[in-house]
């Protein structure tokens, strides 16, 4: 995510901790960074929650109105994700249009939602074939201090469970959006060949690989996004997907209160 330029000595530094199985912040290799979870912050919104993990800061506001179906899917609703990232939250970022990191962090979270099957989008349907309800997610990055795509995911999910259906726009009762299901996104990095879990800014920065992973309740793999230059082997990946689900048991809890 970050294109942030990380001195040679704080490089050799982070990498002699993580071989011996420390980081720069003292934690575990496999241990995440505190997470407090804020719901209903934002009155006009549909749903909404701020996520803090560890020094990122993240808030997630979702609306809901009505629109037109997409063609090949006529009596579902739509799911719209963007992202935003603000000067404000870190050097690397830039005004203007979404840049290819703020894509990315919009599609990994859209793609857990989306593919896990979070929100049954054949409820959504107004009039079938002409009217649905149209949601957007939008995410909004307040401080960058490492691992976007898991504050941002935790964020969304956090949200949902707040969402109301505004169907007293249609002269209807409001009522809360069903979810289906609870997923949770684990990130690992990979640093000369030792993995570690939820990286830190100077992590990513020196990181050979990365690798996002979102499980179920059931401990399905519902979504990857692997992304920087470097490869993990299958044993590797097999891992990261078997911590992933342990850790993911503990936040998914969290997302839930």
């Amino acid at each position: 995510m970050s294109t942030e330029v990380i001195s040679e000595l704080l490089r050799t530094h982070i990498q002699r901790l993580v071989a011996d199985g420390k980081r720069v912040d003292g934690r575990k290799l496999d241990e995440y960074r505190s997470l407090n979870i804020e719901k209903g912050l934002i009155d006009s919104a549909e749903g909404s929650a701020r996520v803090k993990l560890g020094s990122t800061d993240v808030i997630v506001g979702i609306k809901m109105i009505e629109g037109e179906p997409y063609a090949d899917s006529p009596n579902r609703g739509v799911l719209i994700t963007s992202a935003e990232l603000i000067p404000m939250a870190s050097p690397v970022f830039e005004s203007g249009p979404p840049r290819e990191n703020a894509v990315e962090l919009a599609r990994v979270v859209d793609r857990g939602i989306r593919e896990s099957g979070t929100v049954d989008f054949g409820k959504l349907s107004i009039a079938p074939g002409e009217k649905v309800w149209v949601l957007f997610v939008d995410i909004h990055v307040i401080d960058y201090g490492g691992n976007l795509f898991d504050a941002a995911s935790y964020g969304t999910m956090a949200a949902l469970t707040t969402t109301k259906v505004p169907a007293s726009k249609l002269g209807l009762e409001d009522f809360p959006l069903e979810l289906t299901c609870y997923p949770v996104s684990i990130t690992a990095a990979k640093i000369n060949n030792h993995i570690l879990f939820d990286p830190i800014l100077d992590e990513e920065n020196i990181a050979d690989a990365r690798l996002t992973i979102t499980t179920d309740e059931n401990g399905g793999i519902r979504a990857m996004q692997k992304g920087l230059s470097g490869s993990f082997t299958s044993d590797e990946v097999i891992q990261i997907a078997e911590t992933g689900r342990n850790i993911g048991n503990t936040i998914r809890e969290k997302i839930k209160l």
